[in-house]
């Protein structure tokens, strides 16, 4: 069974300093997790009731559109439930231009009025203090919503980075406009490896703080330290040549908003394109339910019975922090779950010790056991995902 492990001085001081900043800020501006791959795995129907953590809300407008019941979405951060709300807010109030300019662009000229006049009085208490304060970051050009919030101080940096270095900033702008992967493998093998990955970037790639930015807490790092020869920033390297190399970057929406900072018409979330952002207004986006509390509160007030589970990585962290309450969430999950109830999550480790070490259920069986995991389908979806940063990908229907 998983016991809460000793934590070192620096293992405490790096937690508390990700939480110190995950206690007041957005983490996450976009999604980053896959969703097209999310909808194979999940399979979702008309008669599905899901759980997802909320994350920036991308994805769930996306499975949202698929047609499902009801989607709950979760998350402790406050701040991510404001974003989706925002979004929702948008997609009730808003032309398709205007919202496209806030959240394709992320950046719309009028943005200030665009809140106060039509967005303000439909989002809840907290939501109306914090976008009351923020709504500013939509409001210029040069410096879009998507170089705000954590990850958008990383994406901010990475632009400093390539003004710093024009030839090698040509390079990678040519490299998201090439019209086939082998395009895209001639230019980064001859034009970019040698300039990119130098001793200053393996630097701060390596630093906790630069993870902690990322929204990775200090556990995350130390499993992919553990599965890899090169560390963090050899994971991360080899994790971002796949997509540089082997995915077409011309459809590759995640990659692009943090090298441009913004999406664009053609290559966006599905929820930014103008068919899909009429039928979320036309009544799909009313599935959506969204709650700040953690995943077990949740599941403790709603009597709602879930067919679908979207975990995305949380139990990295709590498997190494909060054993107990990890096995306290899996065992609400069984209790209001449908018999062959599907759960897709992501992690840092390629075979996570908590598939074995969290014990649930009347029996105290392993997740292992609990969970009937599709592992050949999982490899070879997780070969698909555009944004490839996990090391694991997994798919599992809960046993009877």
């Amino acid at each position: 069974m998983l016991v809460r492990q000793k934590a070192s001085f620096a293992d405490r001081l790096d937690q508390r300093i990700f939480n110190a900043i995950y206690a007041r800020s957005l983490v996450y501006n976009t999604c980053w997790e896959d969703p097209a791959v999310d909808r194979r795995a999940l399979a979702l129907t008309p008669a599905d009731t899901m759980l997802v953590i909320t994350s920036a809300g991308c994805n769930v407008l996306d499975y949202a559109l698929t047609g499902v019941r009801r989607i709950h979405a979760v998350d402790a951060n406050p701040r991510q439930t404001a974003l989706l709300e925002l979004k929702l807010a948008g997609i009730r109030r808003l032309d398709f231009e205007d919202f496209f300019q806030l959240f394709g662009h992320g950046h719309h000229p009028r943005a200030e009025a665009l809140y106060h006049f039509a967005l303000r009085r439909e989002l809840s208490g907290f939501a109306r203090a914090w976008w009351d304060r923020r709504i500013v970051w939509f409001a210029r050009r040069d410096n879009t919503f998507y170089y705000h919030g954590l990850s958008g101080v990383v994406a901010r940096g990475f632009r400093r980075f390539l003004k710093m270095r024009p030839r090698l900033a040509a390079e990678v702008h040519a490299l998201f406009a090439a019209d086939t992967v082998q395009a895209q493998r001639r230019i980064y093998d001859e034009r970019i490896e040698t300039e990119m990955w130098g001793p200053l970037m393996n630097w701060l790639l390596s630093r906790q703080l630069t993870m902690s930015l990322l929204g990775v807490p200090y556990p995350q790092r130390r499993l992919v330290q553990a599965q890899h020869e090169r560390g963090v920033a050899g994971f991360i390297r080899e994790s971002i040549e796949y997509v540089m190399r082997e995915l077409p970057l011309r459809e590759n929406y995640f990659w692009r908003v943090y090298v441009h900072g913004r999406y664009t018409r053609e290559c966006c979330p599905e929820y930014l394109k103008p068919r899909n952002f009429t039928a979320l207004k036309e009544g799909m986006a009313e599935c959506v339910n969204p709650n700040t509390c953690t995943v077990t509160e949740f599941l403790h007030l709603n009597r709602d019975r879930l067919s679908k589970l979207v975990l995305l990585d949380h139990m990295d962290w709590m498997s190494t922090y909060y054993p107990e309450a990890l096995a306290e969430e899996w065992n609400a999950i069984l209790a209001r779950t449908m018999p062959g109830a599907r759960v897709i999550f992501r992690s840092a480790h390629v075979d996570p010790g908590y598939l074995d070490g969290v014990r649930v259920g009347s029996h105290q069986r392993p997740l292992r056991q609990v969970l009937s995991l599709r592992e050949e389908e999982a490899r070879a979806l997780a070969a698909r995902d555009r944004v490839h940063t996990y090391a694991g990908f997994f798919i599992g229907d809960i046993r009877a």
